[in-house]
């Protein structure tokens, strides 16, 4: 069975990406989701690369419910410059002269000004934003390698587990066909006996025996259940050697896979046939369970 393209929604993929002492980290946590479900976590100052972002991730991406994290480190030696407020600068030596006329003592310098947080300011210098969304695309890509590569190799070996119990489930599909026949029979030997019995010596009437038989028999029939569960096994087994975005079109057919076998397991009244609906329907939960992480 082919694996190479198939996905599990479940993984983690990290990419990092440097330039003129930035550092920009994308981490990428992904679980499974019937459609792709992005959350993303942002500082404001990130807020420009979310569409980008969303892109990166859904070209590549189907399905899944994917967290993304962002962290932004600044090494640059100058991130901030000092603004002078010369206005209010102005007011304040306007003020320091009236005082000084006042008998006051005149220590406001330049080291008081510098200390007066409401004339100086230290404010970030802006980054470029194109460096930022170059940034953002490097490391979002090699997330998104890394969160893929995962997420492959995990397919592979939810194909492989499905590959087994599709395998065992045949195994008990052919076993109910092959008793299905043998039920029919000993119904008729149970129902000649128990007649005989009853009617103690009296000439049996075969034609009403066989009247019982027939209808007995298009009550139990499950030819047509089988033939189903042939065919979406059949179809199952195609779709895991094709690969591809095969989740949903697995999940429906597992909703399948269990009706046929209720519907099975409602007709047929044998201790023997019912032993192995019973393990069926055992082996299609835990398949339910593997289809689900499939994208």
């Amino acid at each position: 069975m082919s694996k190479n393209n198939i996905y599990s929604m479940t993984g983690y993929g990290k990419g990092t990406a440097e330039m003129d002492g930035r550092k920009l980290t994308i981490e990428l946590k992904s679980v499974n989701h019937r459609f792709l479900d992005l959350f993303m976590r942002f500082s404001r100052q990130f807020n420009f690369a979310e569409d980008q972002v969303r892109k990166q991730i859904g070209g590549k991406i189907n399905r899944g419910h994917i967290d993304v994290f962002l962290q932004y480190e600044d090494y640059r030696e100058k991130r901030s410059r000092l603004v002078l407020d010369t206005e209010l600068l102005e007011n304040y030596l306007e003020k320091a002269k009236e005082l000084k006329w006042k008998g006051c003592i005149d220590n406001f310098g330049n080291a008081e000004i510098l200390e007066n947080h409401d004339i100086v300011k230290v404010e970030p210098i802006e980054d470029d934003e194109n460096i930022l969304k170059e940034l953002v695309k490097v490391a979002c890509d090699g997330a998104i390698c890394e969160l893929l590569a995962m997420r492959k190799t995990e397919g592979a070996e939810l194909v492989n587990d499905i590959a087994e119990k599709i395998a065992s489930l045949v195994i008990h599909v052919d076993a109910i066909a092959k008793r299905s026949p043998q039920i029919i029979e000993e119904y008729c030997e149970k129902l000649k006996s128990r007649v005989t019995e009853m009617l103690e010596g009296v000439e049996v009437d075969e034609a009403r025996i066989a009247q019982e038989v027939v209808f007995f028999v298009d009550k139990i029939n499950i030819d047509e259940e089988i033939t189903r569960l042939r065919s979406h096994i059949k179809h199952y087994e195609e779709l895991l050697s094709t690969g591809g975005n095969i989740g949903k079109n697995l999940d429906f057919l597992t909703q399948e896979l269990l009706r046929e076998t209720n519907t099975i397991g409602s007709k047929i009244n044998d201790s023997i046939a019912i032993k192995h609906v019973l393990k069926m329907k055992t082996i299609i939960e835990m398949i339910r369970e593997q289809v689900q992480n499939i994208e």
